[in-house]
């Protein structure tokens, strides 16, 4: 039946069903199926409800080419099914990404983290939990570390030993691993392996990967500081150099949720360092070099943050039509007519400018832009020791002067 024109009244339900089915569902999750004109769901969901005889529309890969149809059935009764949360990395929040709240509701049922946390006897809390169906398996990168415990949603059973494999390339094949099936059903399979001696050929979707991490001795892990050691990166040289760039994340203070411009990206490290800080965070890079560039990208990879977004071009031209940043660095390209007065432009007001400097003639711009409209300026000197004949002395590095403002 139709529903009323109570616009308070929500005409669509999403509604996460796990294993089980049928009879795992709560009464008022099988009472919204029971009052449904259409339930929509992937394959395997909708032939767990087929027993209730409703009319059926499967969605598509990927979900969201399905919102068109979805969002047309407005003015019915509809259930949306999920796995289990719809909320942890399912479609409820593309769903209501598009709709008003009076829209919709939503009964979730137990994620597929909470069972594998439920047989790993692991706490959830203290767990990272990754959804890689549609990820690149290098995210997996930045949290390999020893004793990390960490839970993946992962496509089907190539997707697992894909995973091991690269595991075992990084030197983490020590790794203990948990393939975990259909948590919660009739199913439901449990098995272990070490990464480097995974052999199961017959793993079978919905999959759950549970990684007990293991480090060989010579394997790089990454810390959760800025700063990293200049050695995990590719470069020509053109690098913004571990103690500079520990300041240079400082003065940029990401917070979580905020897009970067990394303008002269270099080998990417200070976009690459930003995008680890957070795993909300969004970068975009410009490069005018291609060598350059491809060294950026490779970083980005090897450290675990593929989807920093690298282009090549330059800076002002290269600037127009990119969405408002929360923060920009400057870090090649300040002396370049018009680049910072566009950035400038383009900050929100709250938003950080940060530019690095190592001539003399760019010194003299930050100093002038100072003048204008303030921040701090700042001269930063690092000495290392370095042999002298037999003997060691400190060898000092161009000394960097950064300027750093809110808008």
């Amino acid at each position: 039946m139709a529903i009323s024109d109570d616009t308070r009244t929500p005409w669509l339900s999403i509604v996460g069903i796990g294993e089980d089915g049928l009879e795992g569902l709560s009464t008022k999750a099988r009472t919204l199926l029971t009052q449904a004109e259409l339930v929509i769901g992937g394959d395997r969901h909708l032939a767990m409800v087929s027993a209730l005889g409703k009319p059926a529309l499967p969605w598509r890969v990927p979900f969201a080419e399905s919102l068109p149809e979805v969002l047309a059935q407005r003015g019915r009764r509809v259930v949306v099914l999920c796995s289990g949360d719809p909320f942890w990395y399912g479609a409820g929040t593309v769903l209501a990404g598009h709709l008003t709240p009076d829209e919709w509701t939503a009964l979730p049922a137990a994620s597929t983290f909470s069972w594998a946390a439920a047989r790993l006897g692991w706490r959830l809390e203290h767990t990272i939990t990754l959804g890689l169906h549609a990820q690149p398996i290098a995210v997996l990168r930045s949290y390999l570390r020893p004793k990390a415990q960490l839970i993946v949603l992962v496509r089907d059973g190539a997707a697992v030993a894909q995973i091991a494999a690269y595991l075992t390339t990084a030197k983490f094949g020590g790794s203990q691993l948990t393939v975990l099936e259909a948590l919660g059903g009739p199913r439901e399979r449990v098995r272990q392996s070490i990464a480097s001696a995974l052999a199961f050929s017959d793993i079978s979707a919905p999959v759950a990967l549970g990684i007990a991490v293991a480090a060989e001795p010579d394997a790089a892990i990454i810390p959760v500081t800025a700063g990293l050691h200049d050695a995990l990166f590719q470069t020509d040289g053109q690098l913004t150099k571990r103690e500079i760039r520990a300041v240079t994340l400082s003065s940029l203070a990401p917070i979580g949720g905020e897009l970067l411009w990394d303008i002269g990206a270099g080998s990417g490290s200070i976009g690459i360092e930003w995008l680890l800080a957070a795993r909300n965070n969004r970068a975009i890079g410009i490069e005018a070099r291609a060598d350059r560039l491809a060294n950026a990208r490779a970083n980005a990879e090897a450290l675990g943050v593929p989807q920093f977004d690298l282009r090549l071009g330059q800076a002002p031209e290269a600037l127009a039509d990119l969405p408002t940043p929360d923060a920009v660095f400057v870090g090649g390209g300040a002396r370049r007519p018009g680049v910072l007065e566009a950035v400038w432009e383009a900050l929100p007001q709250g938003g950080r400018l940060v530019v690095n400097s190592v001539t003399l003639e760019s010194e003299a711009l930050l100093i002038a832009w100072h003048g204008r409209h303030g921040g701090e300026l700042l001269r930063l000197g690092v000495e290392r020791a370095a042999p002298v004949g037999g003997l060691t002395a400190w060898r000092a590095a161009m000394p960097v002067v950064q300027w750093s403002v809110r808008k």
